[in-house]
């Protein structure tokens, strides 16, 4: 997951005096995928993820640390703590359509910018410049 730190997310989870075994509880998670995420093993699952958040009372953001000027359309979604089906779902579009907006594999139209940003929380400006991001990446890099 991009900009996910194993660090600071046992940073936060050692500053609120929990204990792997406690988060895990409180998050609804199993203990050892809260170790593997953060020994580094592991990449977490957004909607798992967002239950540590939620459990740490801290915002995605602070687990998640990606530059709003490097952001692309699936960070804003991560940062909102959903998956792509309930993405789709929050903004009435196709799964699949959620995910080719998000590798910049289709055209954005204004409708679709309009629905999409409404349902991450961005403006339609944000989304539209990210994107623009997704579809000019590099060959080979994720978005």
């Amino acid at each position: 997951m991009r900009g996910f730190s194993a660090n600071t997310l046992t940073e936060v989870r050692e500053a609120r005096n929990f204990s792997i075994s406690d988060l895990a509880r409180l998050a609804q998670i199993g203990r050892s995928t809260l170790h593997h995420w953060e020994t580094g093993h592991a990449s977490p699952q957004v909607d798992l993820l967002a239950r540590v958040a939620q459990a740490l009372d801290v915002p995605m953001s602070e687990l998640v640390d990606v530059a709003p000027d490097e952001r692309f359309p699936g960070d804003y979604r991560v940062l909102r703590g959903l998956t792509q089906p309930q993405l789709g779902q929050a903004a009435a579009v196709p799964t699949a359509t959620v995910g080719a907006v998000e590798r910049g594999e289709v055209a954005l139209n204004d409708e679709l910018a309009e629905r999409l940003a409404h349902a991450v929380g961005t403006s339609v400006a944000e989304y539209r410049a990210a994107h623009d991001r997704a579809r000019r990446r590099p060959p080979g890099m994720p978005a």
